[in-house]
């Protein structure tokens, strides 16, 4: 048996004991060590999102191997990974294409089978990342966002030497800048309306940071590109704000990436609407965070790069760490607008 935090029904979460996975053939049992709330955890807990009860959530997270199934060779006991929680069906005709986020026959662990809001999960062989002692299990939990960020890169044909335009500066807006700097933006501009927010940015690598409560917000934030606008701009907040506000900043042929999920309906007046056309920019969506082979490049260089140091981890990114047994009182938090500033992490050996 295992303690894991149960969700039972809408706003019923419970720290209780449940039966331990035992990893069947091409199964990877791990010790779970932290695993962050997404957003998208939020409204499956205190919504109506969840797929069904009861349900173990949870999809971003590191821990330790501690058992493998039959015919395993990529990972023993003992190794530290990060999950990969998209399960393909690698039959249809988007996983033949490498296109494994399209998948429209998948299963996710963490929402449509038991995930990591556990002391142990298990999980196919292919849905776990190696990664070095250097790396820490809290940039392990990591991973995903980090891999969301960088999908979005992947979405436009990015190029160095040019301008970053992110709208957003939570965690997947942090990755992003960070990927843009990595692969050699000449500017790189947040947007965010929390001025520590803009802060860390500057830290993490960009360049300069825009309040947009702040008056004459939008001509600063040209005047930096000396009228002409960013050739790249991304939106992670998924907030019909910055969603708008991409069209204003984009540059002529400029590409836009959407890869925030709004959660508003959304429409644009035709002045805004007509600077897509008359700016000819391309304008494109980001899901999740998968190439081939899988998981794709996107796992593979965040591991990289967060062993290089490159890829930075900030102390700000988490804003509490709280036991497993405590996580009712983790999504309780987030009741109060505003009051959650951070990553959580949820610690399963607390």
């Amino acid at each position: 048996m295992m303690k894991a935090g149960v969700v039972h029904a809408r706003g019923d979460i419970r720290y209780e004991e449940i039966e331990k996975p035992v990893p069947l053939a091409g199964q990877v049992l791990i010790k779970v060590k932290y695993t962050g709330i997404c957003g998208s955890d939020v409204p499956r807990v205190n919504g109506d999102a969840c797929h069904y009860f009861p349900n173990v959530l949870g999809h971003e997270f590191s821990g330790v191997v501690e058992e493998i199934g039959e015919g395993v060779k990529s990972v023993k006991p003992g190794d530290r990974v990060a999950g990969v929680p998209l399960v393909p069906c690698m039959q249809c005709e988007d996983c033949q294409k490498g296109n494994y986020s399209l998948c429209k026959h998948y299963s996710f662990i963490g929402s449509r089978e038991f995930g990591s809001f556990a002391e142990y999960v298990a999980v196919p062989e292919r849905n776990v990342v190696k990664f070095e002692d250097s790396v820490s299990f809290e940039q392990g939990a990591l991973f995903e966002p980090a891999t969301v960020a960088l999908h979005g890169l992947l979405r436009v044909p990015y190029e160095g030497g040019k301008t970053v335009a992110v709208l957003g500066g939570g965690t997947i807006g942090m990755f992003v800048a960070q990927w843009a700097r990595i692969f050699g933006a000449r500017e790189i501009v947040v947007f965010d309306i929390a001025e520590e927010r803009l802060k860390l940015g500057r830290r993490l690598g960009a360049t300069a940071g825009i309040h947009t409560l702040e008056d004459g917000f939008l001509d600063k934030a040209m005047e930096l590109t000396f009228g002409r606008g960013y050739d790249y701009v991304f939106e992670t907040a998924g907030n019909t704000v910055t969603m708008k506000l991409a069209f204003a900043l984009a540059a002529n042929k400029a590409n836009v990436c959407f890869v925030g999920t709004p959660t508003k309906e959304l429409s644009f007046t035709v002045k805004e609407w007509e600077n897509l056309n008359r700016r000819e920019f391309n304008l494109t969506g980001s899901w999740m965070s998968y190439s081939a082979p899988f998981p794709g490049k996107e796992w593979e260089l965040t591991a990289h790069y967060f062993r290089t140091g490159d890829l930075k981890f900030d102390e700000s990114f988490v804003f509490q760490k709280i036991p497993l047994s405590r996580i009712a009182d983790a999504f309780e938090m987030y009741k109060t607008p505003g009051a959650v500033k951070g990553k959580i992490l949820i610690d399963s050996e607390a």
